[in-house]
């Protein structure tokens, strides 16, 4: 399992009225958290003015480290005093006291993505081709994205971005495939991911290009509306015909 961290950040405006954009004193604990088991976890508490970090606890050190001449000086102070002491105790209350809420909160959970398979237009290369494969709205981070062509992967003329985070803790990645059709062929994404009981695959359909494709659908469900359209009116009709209505 990859490391995830749990951070809970308390931002405190020391003055608003200074005539500049104001000093910031922030204070950022975190639990890092490496394994279901608690094994190898970590505190770290971090404090902050005006964006810089100035001195940190961390539970591995065991102690307070300075980066600045004030962080030093603090650091020092405080390793021989109460502070001390309350940050070696906060691993066991803060961390492995929330651990088992924030697993069945954020980390147990899976979102399956959504997976979008479209026909791009390629950089001027030595293909005249160009598909996409797109996932959106997965969590957790780890996936894999691969291409397949008549049911083996290809690796040449593959580009593909990281996970991209969305923001509101889900990710969407792309990958690219430059290619030259040939008749016959079957060229596929596989989306592998937790949250996924099996790899999923995803063909494309060249028969018709996209746009197409868009028009028919749009076609079909206009044919479907106004087939319902019509024996509604008829079940209208014929009720009011036998004074029913």
């Amino acid at each position: 399992m990859s490391m995830s961290i749990f951070c809970v950040s308390l931002t405190l405006v020391l003055s608003i009225f200074s005539g500049t954009d104001g000093y910031f004193e922030q204070v950022v604990r975190q639990c890092r958290y490496s394994s279901k088991d608690l094994q190898g976890i970590e505190f770290i508490d971090s404090y902050v003015f005006n964006k810089a970090e100035y001195v940190r606890f961390n539970s591995t050190v065991g102690k307070y480290v300075g980066y600045t001449e004030l962080g030093v000086k603090n650091a020092e102070a405080w390793n021989k005093g109460p502070e001390l002491a309350v940050e070696l105790g906060e691993l066991e209350r803060f961390c492995k006291h929330n651990a088992d809420l924030h697993y069945r909160a954020i980390l147990d959970k899976t979102v399956e993505p959504h997976v979008r398979l479209s026909s791009v237009a390629p950089p001027s290369g030595r293909h005249p081709a160009m598909l996409m494969c797109s996932a959106y709205d997965f969590y957790p981070k780890p996936i894999r994205v691969t291409w397949l062509r008549d049911g083996r992967e290809v690796k040449s003329d593959v580009t593909s971005t990281e996970e991209l985070a969305n923001g509101d803790w889900y990710y969407q990645i792309h990958s690219h495939l430059e290619y030259t059709p040939r008749s016959g062929e079957k060229i596929s994404c596989m989306v592998e991911h937790i949250s996924l009981t099996e790899p999923m695959v995803y063909h494309w359909d060249p028969s018709l290009p996209e746009a197409e494709r868009n028009k028919i659908a749009i076609g079909a469900s206009g044919l479907v509306l106004g087939a319902i359209l019509a024996l509604a009116g008829l079940i209208y009709y014929k009720k009011k015909s036998s004074g029913v209505l």
